[in-house]
């Protein structure tokens, strides 16, 4: 399979810079591998494609205020400090990327609030926009955490080309938000409300919750042609064995099972036996899904409007198959669906 296989042009107007007004009203659309049929609907219309005993499987991360502006020592030019990974939470080390990157070198200091009152300083090269810092902070761990959620703001995606406002804090993280550790948010599930997610077990559906904290390793541009030659970066999952439970039983009674997001497909994938069943795990996984692949575990996937030559859109291509997917880009365009995350969402059955 080819990148250029994943090439298309979305007009600018359809990047969507805000979220739907209400969660559940985005719009939905419904794609039917067996019959090939497209429908246009409501989000808060998902309920009706599910019966009692489906099993649903949400992301639980929560994306923490990754994004941070600060200024170099001396030159006080201001640089952008995005946090991707701790590293070592004793000596309050951390990945992170750094933009203007030219400008950083080892063994620079950046300061950080008003005040100046986080000192951090460059003691590693990670990769040409990557380093590593070393934050120079003499209180507890926990004051440490504190400060950096003061001076983080919500890492809204880049091409969101705005200002991050208040209701991004909220907007930006699902409802269902538990275990801290992303840098983005599992976009597919912020279109769920409370009511919509009561409805749902109202009608008996089994709503189960996973962990992956989204990296940038889900964004990172593939730049080889060759998709086999792509490495993802790595990304923390968890998955609990009350849900494994519902899962298999779900699977064995032959139900539904619906991946919330790419990223729940991606954790399923990363852990399954031999029998086609999920197991327990708790680790990381560089799982990369392109087309042809068989997927194991769930038989349907709410997903977003990715951006061309995109993992999303890979691993969506291949759950929907490649040209059914591309028929559903072309009708969304015509359609003006809004795209990426805080565009509308598709349900794929």
């Amino acid at each position: 399979m080819k990148l250029s296989r994943f090439k298309f042009e979305l007009p600018e107007e359809l990047l969507a810079k805000y979220p739907a007004e209400q969660r559940d009203e985005s719009r939905l659309m419904v794609l039917d591998r067996k019959t090939e049929k497209i429908e246009h609907k409501r989000f808060k219309d998902l309920v009706t494609y599910f019966e009692e005993d489906d099993v649903m499987v949400f992301n639980n991360t929560k994306v923490f205020p990754a994004r941070l502006f600060g200024n170099k020592e001396k030159t006080g030019a201001r640089i952008e400090v995005f946090l991707l990974r701790e590293l070592n939470a004793e000596s309050r080390l951390w990945d992170v990327l750094v933009d203007p990157a030219r400008k950083i070198r080892i063994g620079n200091k950046l300061f950080f609030g008003e005040n100046e009152d986080l000192v951090a300083e460059v003691i590693d090269n990670t990769t040409s926009r990557g380093r590593t810092l070393r934050f120079l902070y003499d209180g507890s761990y926990e004051s440490f955490r504190k400060k950096l959620k003061e001076l983080g703001e919500t890492p809204l995606p880049k091409y969101i080309n705005r200002e991050v406002e208040p209701l991004d804090k909220e907007r930006y993280q699902t409802i269902y938000a538990k275990h801290e550790g992303a840098v983005a948010a599992p976009t597919a599930g912020l279109h769920f409300s409370k009511h919509l997610l009561k409805r749902l077990e109202i009608k008996g559906i089994n709503l189960e919750e996973v962990t992956l904290h989204v990296g940038l390793g889900t964004f990172n541009p593939v730049e080889v042609e060759d998709l086999s030659k792509h490495k993802m970066d790595s990304e923390e999952i968890n998955i609990p064995e009350n849900a494994v439970k519902a899962i298999n039983k779900g699977i064995n009674t032959k139900r539904r099972v619906c991946a919330i997001g790419t990223t729940v497909m991606r954790t399923l994938e990363s852990a399954v036996s031999s029998n086609h069943r999920l197991k327990p795990y708790n680790g990381w996984t560089n799982k990369f899904i392109f087309p042809p692949y068989e997927f194991s575990i769930a038989n349907a996937m709410v997903t977003n409007f990715h951006t061309p030559k995109s993992t999303l859109m890979m691993m969506t291509s291949a759950f929907a198959g490649h040209d059914f997917l591309k028929e559903a880009y072309e009708v969304a365009i015509k359609e003006k669906y809004n795209f990426y995350s805080y565009g509308d969402a598709m349900l794929i059955i």
